[in-house]
């Protein structure tokens, strides 16, 4: 097997209904570092409130492993994905490193309410959170029901935007 094919990257992966959590599950069982878009919530039940782990991307999982193991859980293990393809390679759609982390970070990142306020920033701008808990995030600075957020893509996958942040804490990306 040649390094190129050994090599690590994040595959996006459709999922049947309902079959998330147990696609994660053999996953972490095999040893496959894997990620869903997953956040906690207060639900009222009838009991009282109760925490619940909620998919916020239904069918949609991330595998992170060589390509020969990519196929090799689809076509051995029984594992029952479909991998998003890139359309202009066909190939199946690599979502590089820096992005798949900055994805992470900001779904992870709890909810913040504060304004940008960084007047020489526009729509559009590729920026980089300087400050923070988000810092060293990268993304492109958007409006959202009239507020700005950076936004962070995961091209031909899906794109999420972050609450508020400071004008003080970006800088734009030349």
């Amino acid at each position: 097997m040649s390094s190129v094919e050994r090599k690590l990257y994040w595959f996006a992966a459709y999922t049947k209904i309902n079959q998330e959590m147990t696609i994660k599950k053999r996953l972490d069982g095999m040893g496959v570092e894997n990620y869903l878009a997953m956040r906690d919530e207060v639900r009222e039940t009838p009991s009282g409130k109760k925490h619940v782990r909620v998919l916020l991307i239904p069918h949609l999982i991330f595998i992170k492993t060589d390509k020969v193991t990519a196929y090799s859980l689809v076509n051995e293990q029984g594992i029952n994905v479909v991998y998003l393809k890139d359309l202009a390679t066909r190939h199946l759609l690599v979502v590089p490193d820096k992005q798949m982390r900055d994805f992470m970070f900001s779904l992870d990142f709890s909810d913040s309410t504060v304004e940008v306020i960084n007047k020489e920033l526009k729509r559009g701008d590729r920026v980089r959170v300087i400050k923070g808990p988000l810092i060293g995030l990268e993304g492109e600075l958007i409006r959202i029901k009239g507020h700005k957020r950076v936004i962070v893509k995961l091209e031909g996958v899906v794109s999420i935007a972050t609450s508020y942040i400071p004008g003080s804490f970006l800088e734009k990306i030349k």
